[in-house]
């Protein structure tokens, strides 16, 4: 016990190191977690469908190469006719991730068990050094 006494800082270090470590872990998983590589090898294995919900001026303005638009106020209505098969990987895509996965959770709801956002949004995308279009 006198160890523990004397070298409390080493505990209170340890602990907080540790914490370091895992708040970036639960922060990434809250959004999905999707890197732009893990997303670009979802495409290409399973086929998956990008889909951008942010609004019409700021998909022209660029989006990720391939993704269709369907806006988040519009996706309920319209994504089941934009992607049919609810068995394919979806990816919701937005500006920086937040509309994204608000988008995975309607998805989800309605029916699309792998809708999965990129986390980061469209500038991780850029980042990654991955194609981007304009309307």
């Amino acid at each position: 016990m006198k160890f523990f006494v004397d070298n409390w800082y080493l505990f209170v270090l340890a602990l907080a190191s540790g914490s370091m470590l895992l708040v970036p872990a639960l922060r990434g998983a809250s959004f999905g977690g999707l890197t732009a590589a893990n997303a670009v090898l979802l495409i290409n294995r399973e086929k998956a469908v990008l889909i951008d919900v942010c609004g019409a001026d700021e998909f022209a303005a660029g989006h990720a190469g391939g993704a269709k638009n369907v806006p988040l106020d519009e996706l309920e209505a319209r994504l089941p006719s934009v992607v049919k098969n609810k068995a394919v990987p979806v990816v919701m895509v937005c500006a920086s991730g937040g509309r994204a996965a608000r988008a995975a959770v309607i998805a989800r709801k309605l029916g699309y068990e792998k809708a999965q956002v990129l986390a980061g949004g469209l500038k991780s995308w850029k980042e990654a050094g991955l194609p981007v279009e304009k309307a």
